[in-house]
């Protein structure tokens, strides 16, 4: 068993304690007091490279990341670097990630949220939206086709913005014809063994249609890869390890993007 099979073994175990916990219908009676709506999607379209900044506790392959600190910290040091989105990591037993820190961040924070965990379930959807957040990922290594186009449907209803993750051509090319989505995420990372090659995404970045908005994730830490992938038409990045790892989360942010989103104390 892979780990990504793993992790999607405990999601289902763990969306079932919480559907225990909170019937759909209860859940889904909190929708009505969503806060009010900060589109990720043009976030990532503003001119230059955008950055979605990370905030995880830890991951399978580094460990625990950046002990102590609190996500209210982490997202205001983003927020004053530069990031034009955030993305939090909320799967708990690997990531020990949670939907808390998703709420935390919403109240931290007034950039728009990516909520990154293995979604499965329409309840995950639903949960996603009542803590906060703008947009989802959907990682089609992790879903059968009817249940990638289900979810995309359900989220677009929800009014939260889809991120779809792929890895190679063969991926790319199912997500492209069942639900063409406008936003597109390339991982370098390979979730069956943690293995990450920057590469993936000049490789795949020829087979994306004209007009979609193309997300670069994982093993990305120095200008001169954020500088070559906006040259060849990358709209933005996925960030977390290398800057949660920096003495200094928002200094590291402003180098990689040259400060010229970043608030002024």
């Amino acid at each position: 068993m892979t780990l990504l099979n793993r992790i999607l073994e405990s999601t289902a175990q763990a969306v079932a304690q919480r559907r225990e916990q909170v019937p759909l219908d209860e859940l889904e009676a909190r929708l009505h007091g969503r806060g009010a709506d900060r589109p990720f999607a043009e976030a990532l379209a503003r001119p230059g490279l955008s950055v979605i900044a990370e905030f995880k506790r830890r991951s399978p392959s580094a460990g625990e990341i950046r002990p102590g600190a609190t996500v209210a910290e982490v997202v205001d040091c983003y927020q004053r670097g530069g990031a034009a989105a955030l993305s939090i990591l909320t799967e708990e037993a690997h990531f020990g990630g949670s939907l808390e820190d998703l709420v935390a961040t919403r109240g931290a924070s007034g950039l728009p949220i990516l909520r990154k965990d293995f979604i499965i379930d329409y309840y995950q959807l639903v949960e996603s939206a009542v803590a906060g957040a703008d947009a989802i990922l959907l990682i089609a290594a992790a879903l059968e086709r009817e249940q990638l186009c289900s979810l995309y449907s359900e989220a677009i209803t929800l009014d939260l913005d889809v991120l779809v993750e792929v890895h190679d051509q063969q991926e790319l090319a199912a997500v492209l014809e069942a639900v063409d989505p406008e936003l597109i995420g390339i991982n370098n990372r390979d979730l069956r063994d943690f293995s990450v090659d920057v590469a993936r995404t000049h490789q795949l970045l020829s087979d994306v249609p004209a007009g979609k908005t193309v997300v670069s994730e994982s093993g990305l830490y120095e200008r001169e890869q954020l500088d070559e992938l906006e040259r060849v038409g990358v709209d933005a990045v996925l960030i977390g390890e290398s800057l949660l790892i920096s003495p200094d989360p928002r200094l590291a942010l402003e180098e990689l993007t040259g400060g010229l989103h970043s608030d002024v104390d």
